[in-house]
This record gives C-alpha cells, structure tokens and sequence, in this order.
C-alpha cells in the first residue's frame, strides 16, 4: 500500500500527526450521509478524499445530488437554458469517482443513536431497510415555508427549491392555463402579445431574483411582502434603494402587506387577496416566504434544538449525541460579530460545514469559525451585497459602541469610461475602531462583490478602520482607484474616531443650524429647507455670517465638501459637524 500523499506537518493545527500513524490500523469506519445537496455532498467529496477505506453512503429523497438551487430562478427564465446545467454531480459520478454509495430518492425516516441505524425508505417502491453507522451527518436542508392558506394548493402556485420545481413552472407557463396555452397557438405573425401576470409572495433573495427573471420571460410582474421592506438583512435605507431599483424595472412592490388567500379564476387564473384587502390577478404564483429547518428526524433522535429552531452543533458540527454531526440550512450557528445563534441558509457556509465535518471524522482539529452572513443579490445589471451585522442588529442588541458613515465612491477611475457610483454603509466600534458590517449597492455589480467581498475578509480576520487605511489593493483605472473605496472607509471612518470629522445624521438635524456649501445651481435640484447657503470657496471670507455660539451640521451632495468645510470651521473655533453621506443618504432615510 502506497504512503498517504500528504506527510504530516507539526506547524499544521488542521492534520494531527497521530491520525497518519493510526489510519491504516483502524478498521473501516462507516460514515451515513443524510442530505445529498450543497453540505451532504461537500462532506461526502472531502471525506472520501481523506479516508480512502471508509464506506461512505449518502442518501437523498430528492431524484438530484448536488445540484444548484441557486441558479433555480435564471432556469425558470432560459438565462439558463438547459436543466442539466444545473445538475453539478451525478449519482453515478459519486459512485464511479468517489466510491460513494449515492443514492437518489431514498428517504431517511429514522434514526436510533442507542443502536447507531438508519432507517431508510426507497421512495419509488415503498420498501424500508436498515442501515448501520459509526458516524452520522445530517444535512436535511430546510424546506421551504407553505403556509395553511385557503387555495395555497390550487394549480398554478409554486415554490423555487428544487430541480422539479423549476421544470413545473417553466411547463406552466407553456401551458399551463387556457390563457398561457392559446398565447402560442397563433398562426401568421403576431404584433401584440396579451399582457401576464405573475405575482411573487416574498421579498428575499428567491423571490427578488425570481421576480427578475419573470419580468425577462415577459411578465408583469407584483411582489408581496409582509415586512416593510425587501431583503431583511439589509438597513431599511440600503432596502429602499434595492426597492427603487426593482421598481424602476418594471416590479410592483406591494409592502407590508401579508397574503390572506388564493382564488380560481374563469379561464384558469388566479386572485391572490392580501391582509389589506388587496387583489392581483395572476396567472402564475411563486411562493418564497423563507425557509424553515428541517429538523423531524433530529427531534425524534432526541438531538438538541437550539433556540432559533435549527439543530444545535458546536463548532466542529457534532450535535448533542458526538456521533451525529449536522451541517448546511437544518442548523444553528454562531455568529461571528454578535456571538448569537443565527440560521444562516446560505451555500458557502454549508459548504464549509460539510468539509469541517469530514475533516473532524477524519480526526483533523478542524472548527467552524461561525458566519457572518456575508451575501450578494444580483438584479437587472446591478447587484446589493452585505457582511457582518447591520445597524438594526445592534440596536436590538442595545448595542451604543458604534458608528456609520456613507460613502458614495466611483466604482472605478472617475475619468475611466464607464464609472458608476456606489453606494456604502460602512459600520465600526467606536471603542477600537474594528469593523463590524458593511453594505454595498451599485448599478456595477462586479464593483460592489469586489468590495464586500474584501470587507468580509478583513471582518473575518479582525480588521480595524486603521487596517483598511492602509489596505494594499489592486488598481487600474479600468477596475478602480488609486485610493480605493475600501481605502476610502477607512480614512474616512478614521477622521471621524481621531476628531478630525466630527459626524452627524440626517436623524440629529432638527433645529440645528444647517450650512449647505454647494454651489447655488444644485440647489435648485434639491434643497434643505432652512440652510443657509454659503459655497465651499467662499466660505473662507465669509465665516463672520457664521453663529460662534451654535454647532454648525454641514451638508453637500456626498460629504467630501463638507469635510473641508468642516475642516476649516473647527480651524477657526467653530463647533461643526458634517453630515455622513450628504444629500446622497438623505435621500435614503425617512425623515
């Protein structure tokens, strides 16, 4: 027998030494792998790579192993045209590759951790048979939310989860109603098309994307949403961007309105009626109102169930019985700024999990360092994005240790062809100046995953403002600027912790006296009623028109003016503090 590939490193904390002396002792150890998708699969790829002896058979109710839920909504339009591009491993690959005894349709409907079986269904024939294990993973996903609504199961109402449920609707929207059928059955050429309707229930990263590509395939589109906003890990000033955004491409936003009941029209369309009292007509509905964990076989295992609802695990994933890991949406997991328990149904993190838990049967020290949700939504050309914890988070915490600053940087080189704003909540303790969460939105989607994606770095390894001064990036006009928007957060951010920009907010501006130093022509695009106006170069030989004895708030479009302007007020012996983000962010915030 050949020696293992990898020789062991004592600098390397991930591969015990003795795990190399005792592997080809130890008998063959059998691994069940309950879940066949993102974390399941991840967990019986890496596992098999680093235990060539080990049985390892996974199990999956649904007919696909992994495959990418993810790109489920670009199907439903023909952005992705064909189905199997989304089927990214086989059953049979699993086998022949990996030596993996995959099987599709096969349901676990039991565990006994005294005995350590399985029980598992065929789900085509019926028949159970009964599986032994030395280690179990759970990875049940977590299936989406069907409310008990009158009419919720009348044809025509659908959900985006699976392979299957895209291939529905697509076949749906051929067909699927007299109205939908006769579209096409046209002879000659056909000038105007009838109008259809759509109406998606819910505003989360499903239900926005699917709504995208509903408006591509030719519909009017309508999202319900029973919160007042999109995107609820998004500040509601970021959300109302995303809203604007969506709204400006065509999808009718009906907010804080919740779904009461569904109806069967002549012809075979449907009526969703809202709370509010609220009708759409419909011929197709999807249903994205979140997911919940699946967790029947953990409770019935008597496995803990954390207080969010998910599968309790440690950071190496074991759940309560050590024998048992679990990974992927089913679970809970801490997060990594707040420390609280969180369900995160995100496919980089499960990804991880299922890696973290192979490598920990294998006998690696391997642990989870928690989630900080970082995420990104692209729609219609521009995308939002977001890391670490929001302002809402820290106010519900009680949480005071912190500011905000907005920022409204180029996505690259101004003077390069091409450059869009983008727009950032940056978030940091006013303590040590650590950085806590960002939020990024911008018409140039690659701009804004690049900077949240560099910020959810820096988050992960406890980067400061400081740190993010003096980040060393990648420039070319073409992709971005000398002094970063990265770079930019940070300076920013850092003038306002050692005094140099004394911050405000638009919230802190009642009966305070404004200076607005744009130009007069911008002022009459937009104004702020009672400010008085006084240009940036002109403010030098006008101070005397200032009051010595009032904190002066200053204001213009994005907030560089107004540091200078602020710059020279403190010079001069004046209290003043700018305004983050300018007239820019108050075009965000409800005031």
């Amino acid at each position: 027998m050949c020696a293992p590939v990898e020789a062991p490193n004592e600098l390397d904390r991930h591969r015990p030494i003795e795990m190399f002396s005792n592997q080809a002792m130890r008998r063959s150890m059998k691994v069940i792998i309950i879940g066949g998708v993102a974390g399941g699969a991840s967990c019986a790829a890496r596992l098999r790579r680093l235990d060539e002896k080990a049985e390892i058979v996974m199990v999956e109710r649904g007919p696909y192993v992994s495959y990418a839920n993810c790109g489920l909504p670009y199907h439903v339009s023909g952005v992705i045209a064909k189905e199997s591009s989304l089927l990214v491993a086989s059953e049979q690959m699993f086998r022949s590759q990996f030596a993996i005894d995959a099987r599709t349709n096969c349901e676990a409907i039991s565990i006994a951790p005294t005995s350590k079986t399985v029980q598992l269904r065929n789900v085509a024939t019926g028949e159970v048979t009964t599986e032994s294990y030395d280690k179990l993973v759970l990875s049940p996903g977590a299936p989406s939310v069907r409310p008990p609504l009158p009419g919720i199961d009348l044809p025509g109402i659908f959900q985006v989860r699976t392979v299957p449920d895209a291939r529905a609707i697509r076949e749906w929207i051929e067909q699927g109603t007299e109205f939908l059928a006769e579209m096409y059955s046209y002879s000659g050429i056909q000038f105007v098309k009838p109008t259809r309707r759509a109406v998606v229930i819910g505003g989360g990263f499903i239900g926005l994307e699917t709504a995208e590509n509903l408006v591509h395939a030719g519909f009017e589109v309508t999202l319900v949403e029973m919160l007042d906003q999109v995107l609820a890990p998004l500040d509601r000033e970021f959300a109302r961007l995303v809203e604007e955004h969506m709204k400006k491409n065509g999808v009718h936003l009906a907010l804080g309105d919740g779904v009461a009941e569904f109806k069967k029209l002549d012809g075979g369309a449907l009526e969703v009626k809202t709370k509010s009292g609220k009708s759409f007509p419909a011929d197709v509905v999807i249903l994205s109102l979140g997911v919940r964990p699946d967790t029947a076989l953990a409770k019935a295992a008597g496995l803990e169930i954390g207080e969010r609802g998910g599968i309790r695990v440690d950071d190496q994933m074991r759940t309560s019985n050590p024998d048992i890991f679990a990974v992927g949406d089913a679970i809970e997991v801490k997060d990594f700024v707040t420390g609280e328990w969180s369900l995160v149904a995100l496919a980089g993190p499960a990804n991880r999990q299922g890696r973290i838990a192979a490598d920990v049967i294998a006998g690696r020290g391997t642990r989870f360092r928690g989630t900080q949700g970082t995420a990104i939504i692209g729609l219609f050309g521009g995308a939002a994005a977001w890391t670490g914890v929001s302002e809402k988070t820290l106010k519900r915490l009680g949480d005071a240790d912190y500011e905000k600053i907005y920022i409204f940087p180029n996505s690259h080189a101004g003077y390069y062809p091409g450059a869009k704003m983008i727009g950032v909540k940056f978030i940091f303790r006013k303590s040590n100046g650590r950085l806590l969460g960002a939020q990024a939105i911008g018409e140039d989607a690659p701009a804004v995953d690049k900077r949240i994606s560099a910020l959810a770095m820096a988050l992960q390894m406890g980067a400061t403002i400081y740190d993010l001064e003096e980040a060393e990036l990648c420039y070319a006009p073409q992709f971005g600027s000398a002094k970063d928007a990265i770079n930019f957060a940070g300076m920013v951010a850092a003038d306002v912790l050692r005094g140099d920009m004394p911050l405000a907010h638009w919230d802190e501006t009642n009966g305070a006296f404004l200076l607005d130093v744009r130009q007069p022509v911008e002022l009459v695009v937009e104004r702020v009623p009672g400010a008085v106006n006084i240009p940036l170069g002109e403010l030098r030989k006008r101070l005397d028109e200032l009051p010595c004895d009032r904190e002066i708030l200053v204001i213009c479009r994005s907030a560089q003016r107004a540091y200078y302007a602020t710059r020279i007020l403190l010079q001069n012996g004046f209290k003043a503090r700018n305004i983050s983000g300018g007239m820019l962010s108050r075009a965000m915030v409800d005031l």
